[in-house]
């Protein structure tokens, strides 16, 4: 079966998480630090789409909560074509309210301050990946 790839950009990280073979579960995968030239990104989704032989992905869509593009929203815009010549499917979905998903998570988890930083993208791309698998 294939896989499939959740994306949470950021401005600074990247949350990846990553589907069971059935696609059924997400599973966090590790953040990538991002640079302006997104080098690291793409060299790291080529990393994992080989490694899990990726076939899709799932990447979250930043939009006001008015519904309205944001400016993210074009970021990834312009990201869609890149990840589209590596021969992977990319599917837009909603992320509005993901990342506070996230923190309420944590809190509740009594994950530290220092650690929330680290795990907040990662599960915000969980998140993303669980409601595109629940949605097909």
């Amino acid at each position: 079966m294939k896989r499939i790839l959740g994306i949470d950009y950021g401005d600074v990280r990247v949350g990846l998480a990553i589907s069971d073979e059935l696609g059924f579960t997400a599973q966090g995968l590790e953040t990538l630090v991002i640079n302006r030239s997104d080098k690291n990104f793409l060299n790291g989704i080529r990393k994992i789409v080989s490694e899990y032989k990726v076939e899709e992905v799932v990447i979250g869509y930043p939009k006001n909560m008015d519904g309205t593009p944001s400016e993210k929203t074009r970021k990834i815009d312009e990201l869609i074509p890149k990840l589209e010549a590596m021969d992977l499917k990319v599917h837009k979905w909603d992320e509005r309210l993901t990342t506070v998903s996230a923190y309420k998570t944590m809190r509740e988890l009594n994950i530290s301050q220092k650690n929330k930083n680290k795990v907040a993208d990662k599960l915000a791309a969980v998140y993303i990946l669980e409601g595109y698998l629940n949605s097909i």
